[in-house]
């Protein structure tokens, strides 16, 4: 692959993309979606710890139904004093991307530094694209992304930065509710989670991290949903656990599209790969 196709490959976050490379990456999975994607003879070296489940099973599996060989490694191996440049450049002689899930974005930074072959970003400490594009993605078969209202409730974390950036690069009309303290910087805010489900057609939630006493009260359940508009829908990013960013009824009640809407993460992964790859 030439320099120059490299140099816009790379998936490290949402924010330099625009509608249109959205909508022509939504375009790439829907050919994946009806088994008639674009094929490979190709590798790709997969950094994933022991914890992830659904991002290494549609990264992996997407790779090999497009006849792209995964070869694993643990993120720990990107953790040396090799220069991460240096890296990129060995792993380009036998492999045609990387994909790496690591809490340090500038690792993934310094694999790409050099552009010796595409990196994507399967989550870090500050953000995480592809589970967005996912979601997005799968609200897009059925609305206009661009006309829905999103509420993420929960504390600054990675999964809210990652929306917040989705939401500057495709112009989406995104806002907060959480503790003043718990802020995303520049996002729209709105403290009262009673009066924010109120206009919200997508409701986000993530895991508490270090704030689960603080985020009591933002906890998403069935008799705020029902004050939502008509057709709402809760997507939790997952791991989620009931009885703490949502209740037990919340999971049951009609707005919980979370398992369907992770079915796209697959297809999606495809397309991301493919992006990569095209030269």
């Amino acid at each position: 692959m030439s320099e120059d196709a490299v140099n816009g490959r790379h998936l490290l976050s949402l924010r330099d993309w625009d509608s249109k490379e959205l909508k022509e990456l939504f375009a790439l999975t829907d050919r994946y979606v009806a088994g008639v994607g674009p094929r490979f003879d190709a590798a790709a070296a997969v950094f994933f710890p022991p914890s992830s489940l659904r991002t290494r099973v549609s990264f992996e599996r997407g790779a090999n139904l497009m006849g792209i060989q995964p070869i694993a490694f643990p993120p720990e191996s990107l953790d040396k004093a090799e220069d991460l440049a240096d890296v990129a450049g060995y792993l380009a002689q036998w492999v045609d991307l990387v994909v790496v899930r690591h809490p340090d974005i500038g690792v993934l930074e310094g694999l790409a530094s050099g552009d010796a072959l595409p990196v994507i970003n399967a989550m870090t400490n500050v953000n995480h694209p592809c589970e967005v594009i996912s979601d997005l993605y799968a609200l897009s078969r059925d609305a206009d992304i661009a006309q829905l209202r999103y509420l993420f409730v929960g504390a600054d974390g990675n999964i809210a930065r990652a929306w917040w950036e989705a939401a500057q690069a495709f112009g989406l009309d995104i806002r907060q509710s959480c503790p003043p303290d718990l802020r995303v910087p520049g996002m729209l805010w709105e403290e009262s989670l009673r009066s924010a489900m109120l206009t919200a057609d997508v409701v986000i939630t993530d895991g508490p991290g270090p704030h689960a006493e603080a985020l009591v009260p933002y906890r998403v359940t069935a008799e705020l949903l029902d004050t939502a508009p008509r057709g709402v829908r809760l997507v939790p990013c997952p791991p989620f656990i009931r009885g703490r960013e949502v209740s037990p009824d919340a999971v049951v009640h009609s707005a919980f599209v979370g398992y369907e809407f992770k079915r796209f993460l697959l297809p999606v992964q495809q397309a991301v790969m493919a992006r990569a790859l095209v030269d």
